[in-house]
């Protein structure tokens, strides 16, 4: 198990109306208790879950788990961020974590629920405005590029520019191939993140080809 499953199990204690045993918890990701408790333990070291002991006529009391108030957000950029920064903390660089940085970047891209209409391109801009990068768009031969006018990662990019830029360059692949399988990312240039100016350069793929 890795980082998107204690995504995962950070999204199970929002949408819950109350606390949840470990067992629960399990249950709903489809996964070992014991391996979920482990994950469990590293979030609530990380200040993102609050655990509480339930009694109960036989047996030890249990472990309980409820979303910590620095896990809260109103808008899903908010928590987008938030799990950013805490990745940037517990991920190592190195050349074999980058690639599986962004690996898991591109996983969540293709998981993202996107609203889709008659054009793909502007799913994908409208996606990356909801994430809050202010994307605008130029023109580019077969193809578009978008200037990303802001880093909502900025802050974890500060403290480790290489895993975030890899799990945004994954996330962004991951977004292209949702939208249209046709779209293909051709470049990806960072920039400072308190700069911003970040490059995503798209091609098209010829319907007719």
């Amino acid at each position: 198990m890795s980082q998107p499953t204690r995504a995962r199990l950070v999204a199970l204690l929002r949408e819950s109306n109350g606390p949840m045993a470990t067992a629960e918890l399990a249950e709903k990701a489809g996964l070992h208790p014991n391996g979920v408790r482990n994950h469990l333990e590293l979030l609530f070291e990380a200040g993102l879950v609050e655990r509480s002991q339930s009694s109960h006529r036989r047996g030890r009391p249990r472990d309980e788990w409820t979303i910590a108030e620095s896990g809260r957000f109103e808008d899903p950029a908010a928590a987008s961020s938030d799990l950013v920064r805490w990745l940037a903390r517990a991920y190592p660089s190195g050349r074999h974590g980058l690639r599986r940085i962004e690996s898991i970047g591109r996983e969540v891209g293709l998981e993202m629920r996107i609203e889709t209409g008659s054009d793909p391109k502007l799913d994908f801009i409208s996606a990356l405005r909801r994430l809050g990068f202010r994307p605008e768009e130029e023109e580019r031969e077969a193809g578009f590029n978008c200037r990303l006018g802001t880093c909502p990662y900025r802050e974890a990019a500060r403290e480790n520019r290489e895993v975030v830029c890899s799990l945004h360059r994954g996330l962004t692949r991951g977004l292209l191939e949702s939208v249209d399988p046709g779209f293909r990312m051709l470049e990806f240039e960072p920039r400072d993140p308190d700069a911003a100016g970040c490059l995503i350069g798209v091609g098209v793929a010829d319907d007719k080809g």
